[in-house]
């Protein structure tokens, strides 16, 4: 059953002829949906099942553009699209190849989209517009190491103009070109996406951030991909669910039993806790960022996760002051639950190509 978030009254008095970005996140599971305006005030929100295959997506994803902008009314300026799909994408041609959850083996996504809705379409890689959503974000919304989650302060986070203390614009981080934030995704597998500057990476292939696939664990798992020992076969939601079988909430339950003596979900959870620390590590020294948050599903667990990793982290600081030096569990941040970051993220990543790079854009000739 599809879902809504209606506008309060105070957010219909406020919508005036100004631009309206779409977010759109396309997981395997549901599609969500946001509007939002050029203070960044959340607009509307929706969500509806995901179905499978290319013609599907394709019908699902028109469906909630046009829902959001009812939503939104008839006052509106310069409407701009983002689309955050898991696969690989070519975000310049709007392309996504082996979306394998959603049935989709190569689709012209973006060019689709445009066509049907005659809105111009950026489309990226799910993690990537989770990263930045969750970039944008970095004031108070962000859970770090020994804190609590603030619902209440969340929710007026998403209402709170970019002129306003604790609120950026359109870029994550608008005043520190150099300054790059890295978003771990713990879901059903493990990857990375970084911003710089605010910005999304890409890399020369758009592999940047694949790091659930660097072969470095010694238990050598078999992973997916072919290949044994890769990182995501022991920090990922898939590793806890292989490890931990059996339970519908596998890493609450682990760590609780854990804690409670259970000696195979010690030697679990050690595996689970290394790996993931791991991972912090590689991101760490590899691109070095200000700021690393976790995401992703795994993440609903709270301040447990971020206590294990924390722990791991500083097992490895003990032993090494190389590794002490660099302070990464000061580095690390917990993404909030209650805003539909992934969605948020896509629709800056389509106001941002339609501000600095217009012709990133699918569809643009449509909209002109």
């Amino acid at each position: 059953m599809a879902t809504s978030t209606p506008r309060s009254e105070a957010d219909t008095d406020r919508v005036q002829a100004g631009p309206i970005s779409l977010g759109i996140d396309i997981g395997g599971t549901k599609i969500e949906g946001v509007a939002i305006d050029g203070d960044e005030h959340l607009l509307a929100c929706h969500r509806t099942p995901t179905r499978q295959g290319n013609q599907a997506v394709h019908d699902d994803t028109a469906a909630l553009i046009r829902h959001l902008l009812d939503q939104v009314g008839p006052n509106q300026g310069p409407v701009t699209v983002g689309l955050g799909i898991p696969g690989r994408v070519d975000a310049n041609r709007g392309m996504v190849d082996d979306a394998v959850n959603l049935g989709i083996r190569h689709m012209a996504l973006g060019p689709a989209v445009a066509k049907t809705t005659g809105l111009p379409v950026r489309v990226e890689n799910d993690v990537n517009v989770a990263a930045l959503g969750a970039a944008s974000q970095t004031g108070d919304t962000l859970i770090a190491p020994g804190a609590t989650p603030h619902s209440a302060s969340a929710r007026n986070q998403a209402r709170r103009p970019a002129s306003e203390p604790g609120r950026d614009g359109p870029r994550a981080l608008p005043d520190q070109d150099d300054h790059v934030v890295a978003f771990i995704n713990l879901g059903t597998g493990l990857a990375a996406g970084i911003i710089r500057g605010g910005r999304i990476e890409h890399g020369a292939s758009g592999a940047i951030g694949e790091i659930g696939h660097i072969s470095v664990d010694a238990h050598q798992f078999p992973c997916k991909c072919g290949q044994r020992g890769c990182l995501e076969t022991v920090a990922s939601g898939s590793a806890v669910e292989a490890l931990w079988p059996g339970i519908a909430h596998p890493l609450p339950d682990l760590i609780a039993q854990a804690s409670q003596g259970n000696q195979r979900a010690q030697r679990v959870e050690d595996i689970i806790g290394h790996g993931i620390a791991l991972a912090v590590q590689i991101v760490a020294l590899t691109i070095d960022p200000a700021i690393i948050i976790l995401g992703g599903g795994m993440s609903k667990t709270g301040q447990p996760l971020l206590d294990l990793v924390t722990e791991h982290l500083n097992r490895s600081a003990a032993c090494s002051h190389f590794i002490a030096s660099l302070n990464l569990p000061d580095r690390l941040r917990l993404a909030t639950a209650d805003l539909p970051i992934a969605a948020i993220g896509a629709a800056l990543a389509g106001r941002m190509a339609a501000d600095s790079r217009p012709f990133d854009f699918i569809g643009k000739e449509t909209a002109s």
